[in-house]
């Protein structure tokens, strides 16, 4: 009996890659193919940068140009899913199929529509999450002048900042009473909220869109909100968060909860079936979807990995050249201790609970966060260092305490 494997992966972002990586640097001679529904390899994160024009499609791409054909894998590009057999250990697509040994889901996300009424179906309307929704963004938006976004998060910005390079202007309707709320505190947000404003941008704050108008050719004309503004729309951007993409597990027999059920090895309800990525719900972090699919991969080669580093918490922002970075846990409760440090050129808060740190928000000098993002993941307590919180570093020592933890002492 032969002891090559065959590999298929279903999804080319973060995680399916990571994971035909790692299967190749484990073993020379097993069988790798890659469906998925996208034509091309991307970073999901520069989509805004297509948008703008400031990089075409090879410009967004995150793996060498001969990836495939140096590692030896099948890609079978431009295809959607149509079932997968778990008996037969086979996934059918558009066109063909593909049995396996074993196999990883990482389908990803799709864009999350909210329960507005008239959005279904109108056109004009569209997620910022696929190439494809890039490509119709940036060719909608040559000819439109309203421009309306729903969610004023990371992806809702990065769809404007995309959109002000063009030279066109958006006004976002954000539920909440400030932007980016998933990613920084309000006052850190704050920044990017004027220097949005500044270029032009409008914004709706605690507001929500209670109904979509549409034009007699079916296309959004006009957004009405909770108050009762209406808002003149001819292309409406919705970034309103994701859902995993469970379709094409329709009948597969595999468990799936929010996302697909996984176990701390990433395995699935099926034998020889695993998942990782967004697919699974378990974080949407770009670093965590790569540690998931080179751990599925190692598991799916019989080297036993549990996932452990659920580390999900950390956030990147840069627009008009003002880095900020979160990490952890930023708004306090009533039980933490919060320092914070600001001037002219950086805004910092740190966040300790018991003498552990659970969250910074570094934002214009984002230096020593790989520091502060070690203390929070491996939760060190720094209660012992008799020095102002912002002076401890690695120069300082840390030991094991009574109860088998570490502990951050001078």
């Amino acid at each position: 009996m032969s002891n090559v494997l065959k590999h298929v992966i279903i999804g080319s972002g973060a995680a399916g890659i990571s994971a035909a990586k790692t299967l190749r640097e484990r073993s020379e001679s097993d069988e790798i193919v890659i469906i998925s529904a996208d034509d091309a390899v991307y970073s999901r994160c520069m989509l805004h940068k297509y948008i703008s024009g400031e990089r075409d499609v090879c410009g967004l791409s995150f793996i060498p140009e001969n990836f495939f054909e140096h590692n030896k894998i099948k890609f079978c590009s431009g295809v959607c899913v149509t079932g997968i057999d778990v008996a037969g250990k086979s996934v059918m697509y558009e066109g063909g199929s593909e049995s396996y040994d074993r196999l990883l889901i990482a389908s990803g996300a799709v864009s999350k529509f909210p329960p507005v009424e008239g959005l279904s179906g109108t056109g004009n309307v569209y997620g910022l999450r696929d190439l494809s929704d890039a490509e119709a963004i940036r060719e909608c938006a040559g000819l439109k002048n309203n421009i309306v976004i729903i969610g004023a998060g990371l992806v809702g910005l990065d769809a404007a900042y995309g959109l002000l390079e063009m030279g066109k202007k958006a006004v976002f309707v954000e539920m909440t009473d400030s932007i980016l709320s998933a990613n920084l505190d309000a006052h850190a947000a704050k920044v990017y909220l004027e220097k949005f404003t500044e270029a032009g941008c409008e914004f709706r704050l605690g507001a929500r869109a209670s109904k979509i108008l549409s034009d007699d050719s079916g296309n959004v004309k006009t957004v009405v909100l909770d108050s009762g503004e209406l808002l003149q729309c001819d292309l409406l951007i919705v970034a309103a968060g994701v859902s995993p993409a469970t379709e094409l597990l329709a009948g597969s027999g595999i468990r799936t909860e929010r996302g697909v059920t996984v176990n701390g090895f990433l395995a699935t309800s099926a034998d020889d079936v695993y998942a990782a990525g967004d697919i699974t719900g378990l974080s949407e972090s770009w670093p965590n979807a790569v540690l998931q699919g080179e751990i599925a991969a190692l598991n799916m080669l019989g080297i036993t990995t549990e996932y452990s580093d659920n580390f999900s918490l950390m956030n990147t922002i840069n627009f008009f050249g003002i880095p900020s970075l979160s990490v952890g846990r930023f708004i306090p409760d009533d039980y933490d201790d919060v320092d914070v440090r600001e001037d002219k050129k950086r805004y910092q808060k740190i966040i300790v609970k018991d003498g552990v740190p659970v969250g910074v928000i570094l934002q214009g000098d984002i230096s020593r966060s790989g520091f502060w993002q070690y203390l929070i993941k491996n939760k060190i307590d720094i209660a012992g260092v008799q020095k102002m919180i912002w002076n401890v570093s690695f120069a300082d020592s840390y030991g094991i305490d009574e109860n088998g933890e570490y502990k951050w002492v001078v």
